[in-house]
């Protein structure tokens, strides 16, 4: 890599081709994107009739599965681990609805699934073979397809090629959501639960939202279902149909633009391996290169400073908290008694959870006298704006040392608890 943070030569500048989305057409977006469904849809009718062909299926059978879907049709796209806070089965709920979104006369509507299920997941099985069972209804054979044996090559063609990445988990199950991301860069957008990756990406220029922020624990699945039935109908299915006289949906063309713009240069592996080099590699390599050098002292120095943390930290204890209005802020008052730790080896902050899209707050206390009849015992103080309730700041005590990693080179810590 050569010199430290020598690397962007090889570094890829997101926001640049970010920018060069904006130069490109509608009518070449669009040609794109109807060219990749094609290849999609081509490549799910080979490997669905190997699929059927495989199951010794009438001729008649593997016929229907060599013309399988229409490439002009919305395609929706559904493939992950079936599992039940997955949720597969969420737009199963009501199958004769379902039925008449796919085949709405002007505007319908086909959907390409697969996945596999844990061997010892039987709820997974089963929702495998309830979808399974509903592709192989008569009136939506070719509208609907699930494909077995779940590889990186079907899953890198669904990439490129589906409209809407359908992803429901149970909230607040979903981890991520990386199968999501993998749409961005091909112009696919979402539809999707708001919980992982898409709860912080969302809004309604980019994609679509199922329900709300809540924590339902399976008892909004019938809620969610019917945002998703309404979803494509009312909005989904009819952007992308709605054309002007040149054949392009300037509405949904406006949305992709603003998906691959907005959100793949900050959810993309491009930018993982940035975020990794800037806040990871970097400063390790040159706090090693501090720590070794001369005879190594800060080493020295930050062996001897967490010896002295383990062995005290525990003498460590709050007295009183206080919270006062005044002026638009909390204004807290902490009493931090640090028994056998110096007052420069630790920071007392007060800190508060991300919530409602307000950003997560850790901010340093101010030590300003020491507490009357005590031994090392301390008065700490700071403001917040009170745009929060203060029941959402706690104090805790950390470890502070001008060259140590916290918490990955010392993870002690105390809250306060009322």
């Amino acid at each position: 890599m050569g010199q430290v943070g020598d690397y962007d030569s090889w570094l890829p500048r997101l926001d640049e081709a970010a920018r060069a989305v904006a130069q490109v057409p509608d009518e070449e977006l669009w040609d794109h994107r109807a060219a990749a469904r094609q290849t999609l849809v081509q490549y799910v009718r080979r490997r669905y009739e190997a699929n059927v062909r495989g199951r010794n299926a009438p001729e008649e059978a593997i016929r229907r599965a060599r013309h399988a879907l229409d490439p002009n049709r919305l395609t929706l796209g559904f493939a992950r681990r079936f599992t039940d806070y997955k949720r597969p089965g969420l737009l199963l709920q009501d199958e004769d609805r379902l039925v008449r979104i796919l085949r709405h006369p002007d505007r319908p509507v086909q959907r390409v699934a697969a996945g596999k299920a844990h061997p010892r997941d039987d709820v997974g099985k089963a929702m495998i073979q309830r979808m399974v069972r509903f592709s192989w209804r008569e009136d939506v054979r070719d509208r609907v397809v699930f494909l077995e044996d779940y590889d990186m090559t079907l899953a890198q063609h669904l990439a490129a090629g589906v409209d809407v990445w359908i992803n429901n988990p149970r909230r607040p199950m979903e981890a991520c959501g990386t199968s999501g991301m993998k749409m961005l860069v091909n112009g696919g957008l979402q539809c999707s639960t708001l919980d992982g990756w898409w709860d912080e990406a969302f809004s309604p220029e980019v994609g679509w939202a199922i329900g709300d922020r809540r924590e339902h624990d399976g008892r909004g699945d019938a809620e969610d279902g019917l945002a998703l039935y309404g979803l494509i109908e009312r909005e989904i299915a009819p952007e992308f149909y709605a054309r002007d006289r040149d054949g392009v949906p300037r509405a949904w063309i406006q949305r992709v633009r603003a998906s691959m713009m907005r959100l793949t240069p900050q959810f993309s592996a491009d930018r993982m391996v940035k975020d990794y080099v800037e806040r990871a590699y970097l400063p390790a390599a040159r706090a090693y290169r501090r720590r070794s050098g001369e005879g190594a002292p800060v080493a020295l120095d930050l062996e001897a400073w967490l010896a002295r943390l383990d062995d005290a930290f525990s003498t460590i204890r709050f007295g009183s908290v206080s919270v006062s209005a005044s002026d638009g802020h909390w204004e807290f008052v902490v009493q931090a008694y640090l028994g056998e730790v110096s007052p420069d080896t630790v920071a007392v902050q007060l800190y508060a959870d991300e919530i409602d899209g307000e950003g997560f707050t850790r901010l340093d206390m101010t030590r300003e006298s020491p507490i009357h009849g005590s031994v090392n015992g301390h008065i700490y103080r700071a403001r917040v704006p009170s745009t929060r309730p203060a029941v959402h700041f706690t104090p805790r005590i950390v470890p502070r040392h001008p060259e140590a990693f916290v918490p990955a080179e010392a993870a002690h810590i105390l809250w306060w608890r009322a």
